[in-house]
């Protein structure tokens, strides 16, 4: 039997990654707090600490004046990370 998509085992349907941090770079595309990314990525408050770290640290985020902004880095990468979501559908 061959399979056109890769099907997840009903164990994982939580969100992998990827999704997450695509999540966090759709809702800093304007400049955002860290409560709109809690809210707008649906994560606590912890894990978007180790995220925003993270993306931080790698250069695809920017902190300006307590607002999140997503960088050229960042919109590359959030891009990259669509088309291969897309792929894996």
């Amino acid at each position: 039997m061959k399979m056109n998509k890769i099907e997840q085992p009903k164990s994982e349907n939580k969100r992998g990654r990827l999704d997450i941090i695509i999540d966090i770079l759709e809702v800093a595309k304007e400049g955002t707090s860290k409560t709109a990314i809690v809210s707008g990525a649906n994560l606590n408050f912890q894990l978007t600490e180790k995220y925003l770290a993270v993306l931080l640290e790698n250069g695809f985020l920017e902190n300006r004046q307590d607002k999140y902004v997503i960088t050229e880095k960042g919109r590359t990468i959030l891009e990259k990370a669509k088309e291969i979501t897309l792929q894996l559908q």
